[in-house]
């Protein structure tokens, strides 16, 4: 009597060589700051492997310290288990050589640029770098939101696959991609990166190429007045907050929203917008500048308009009045 013919399951699937290629199984990320550490976590999260690039070893090693922090507090407030975040710094890798980004299926922007002439000229020069190195079906994107990605695509070679996608990233619950394309970007790129945003479990939306986008041009103008209110002793910082969270049902005040995103960050926000457009209410207040002057930037460093502990919690006001 013959032998029974055992069939396994895995005789039916593709051999590894056969399998078709997941559309992303790995993301490039040029800039690991506190915008690019967020991006790579959020990646990370959802399973594909991380490349980020960075000017020196010791930015790495502070990219990988506090993307560590990060996970940490959320490993105390039940965020994450430990296994997860050990899986997620697992998909992370830092490198100093674009050559790491040769086999990524999309390269992210994520650099931070001190002016706006320096934004356009730094940002383009990067896209070329990355161009050099990459495949030619790799999609190059940007995640700011007040540089024109029409100004950004002319200087590559394949300019169709070049795109904005900014990624809010100023509240754990924001689930909004705003998707941008130039006047290059081809629809498989646009429709890829759409696919993109819903693995990363956001909702997108199409955007018109505008200084700003939606979300920029609500939130900075908001904080600006919220500045003038303070300013004119309607109301103390802590009130004025409280509030915008109880009334407009915020998840942080004008001023929290502030140190949160960077003090810095939203003075670049509204310069390129005030330049872009020339109304006042893009044009930055003293408050702001002030704040920045005296490296009171925000959360990330302990103090803005609020004191912070180490681990990011608010303890009080930093100032009695302005």
């Amino acid at each position: 009597m013959s032998e029974p013919i055992i069939e396994r399951v895995e005789d039916f699937a593709l051999s590894k060589s056969d399998r078709p290629k997941a559309e992303f199984e790995k993301v490039g990320i040029v800039g690991c700051g506190s915008t690019g550490q967020k991006l790579a976590i959020m990646i990370a999260k959802r399973g594909i492997d991380v490349i980020f690039i960075e000017l020196s070893e010791q930015k790495i090693e502070d990219a990988f310290k506090e993307m560590k922090e990060e996970l940490e507090y959320e490993l105390n407030h039940w965020g994450v288990t430990e296994g997860e975040m050990k899986a997620v710094l697992g998909r992370i890798n830092g490198s100093l050589d674009y050559q790491e980004l040769s086999d990524c299926d999309m390269v992210i922007e994520a650099i931070l640029s001190k002016t706006r002439e320096n934004a356009k000229e730094t940002r383009k020069i990067l896209f070329k770098k990355i161009e050099d190195h990459v495949s030619r079906n790799t999609i190059i994107a940007t995640n700011s939101t007040t540089v024109a990605i029409t100004e950004l695509a002319s200087v590559l070679k394949y300019k169709d696959r070049c795109i904005s996608m900014h990624v809010s990233l100023t509240s754990p619950h924001a689930k909004l991609v705003e998707v941008v394309k130039s006047l290059y970007t081809n629809d498989e790129v646009c429709a890829n990166v759409q696919k993109f945003s819903v693995l990363l479990g956001k909702k997108f939306i199409r955007v018109a190429e505008s200084s700003g986008l939606i979300t920029v041009r609500l939130f900075a103008p908001m904080i600006n007045e919220a500045c003038d209110i303070l300013m004119e002793s309607v109301a103390k910082m802590e009130v004025i907050d409280f509030a915008a969270r109880n009334s407009l049902n915020l998840p942080l005040g004008p001023f929290e929203m502030a140190d949160k995103i960077g003090i810095d960050k939203v003075i670049r926000w509204l310069e390129n917008m005030y330049e872009e457009f020339g109304d006042l209410r893009y044009k930055a207040s003293p408050i702001l500048k002030r704040l920045a002057r005296s490296q009171h930037t925000g959360r990330k460093i302990g103090q803005g308009f609020y004191i912070y502990d180490d681990y990011g919690t608010k303890i009080r006001p930093a100032f009695s009045e302005f």
